[in-house]
């Protein structure tokens, strides 16, 4: 079933000469994990507000196309009436605190307020995603005290505690040490499990290859690619689009080491090991 659809999509900022997103479509399933790559300024986190309203509602300018969230077209309805269906995740969690709140506890809980959630309820799920993301120890602490790391996932808790049914993260990992991305990338897992849809632009490549369905690859607000791990990582031409290969993938590259009956390379470590160890016998 079609989760999100994306049509033709074209946008332009205010005062820019060069469109932002130039002709992108699209369609992601329910329940799908997403992996959005390319250089930096390739239109990654313009498509990501694209697809939750910020883009037009918010930064206005030209728009063309279609985005189509679980059948509602961004264009004609509010970022209030989106947000119900769709949360965002951005780069910079300073961006999304609200900063009326005195402690962690109560940021997490302001979307569950606005949206009604009963008192038990809330309590029960803002318990959940401290625990999920190991930020008990705060949950008292004014939002600004916080470490960079602690405050990205105090902003990614505070939109999945809300329980979308589509969740976006704009490089969520970007200020998280290795072991807090590979939290945030259980987590994920763990919501695409009870069948959240998942869309995430990110550069650790490793991440992506391990747990998405699919990859869309932009390049100067175009999509160039849209396939699996496997297909998108074992491109002859993907470091031209400022993408470098997970480590394992180029290994294999370099050993002509390709999965068996197929023509791309693993791009997983278990998935090498596995490839490696059939041509040793």
């Amino acid at each position: 079933m079609k989760k999100l659809a994306v049509e033709g999509l074209k946008y332009k900022y205010p005062q820019s000469e060069s469109l932002a997103l130039d002709n992108i479509s699209f369609t992601v399933n329910e329940g799908e994990f997403i992996g959005i790559i390319g250089r930096n300024s390739a239109g990654k986190s313009t498509l990501c507000q694209a697809l939750v309203g910020l883009v037009p509602h918010f930064y206005k300018g030209a728009y063309g196309g279609k985005v189509l969230v679980d059948g509602l077209e961004v264009k004609t309805h509010s970022i209030a009436d989106i947000a119900l269906k769709v949360g965002m995740v951005f780069q910079n969690p300073f961006t999304q605190v609200t900063g009326s709140k005195m402690s962690v506890y109560e940021e997490i809980a302001f979307g569950l307020e606005n949206i009604g959630v009963p008192r038990s309820e809330m309590v029960q799920r803002i318990d959940e995603v401290l625990k999920m993301f190991k930020i008990e120890h705060v949950k008292d602490h004014n939002p600004f005290d916080l470490s960079g790391g602690q405050m990205q996932r105090m902003a990614i808790a505070s939109i999945i505690a809300m329980r979308p049914e589509i969740i976006v993260l704009d490089e969520p990992t970007s200020q998280l040490d290795p072991g807090g991305s590979e939290e945030v990338f259980q987590a994920v897992q763990s919501l695409k499990k009870q069948g959240i849809t998942i869309i995430m632009a990110e550069h650790k490549m490793e991440k992506l290859a391990q747990y998405c369905d699919r990859i869309l690859l932009l390049d100067n607000g175009k999509a160039v690619d849209y396939d699996t791990p496997e297909k998108i990582f074992s491109r002859d031409d993907l470091e031209s689009y400022g993408v470098a290969a997970p480590v394992y993938t180029k290994v294999c590259k370099a050993l002509g080491a390709k999965k068996q009956g197929t023509n791309t390379y693993p791009v997983t470590l278990e998935e090498a090991e596995a490839v490696l160890k059939e041509i040793r016998r």
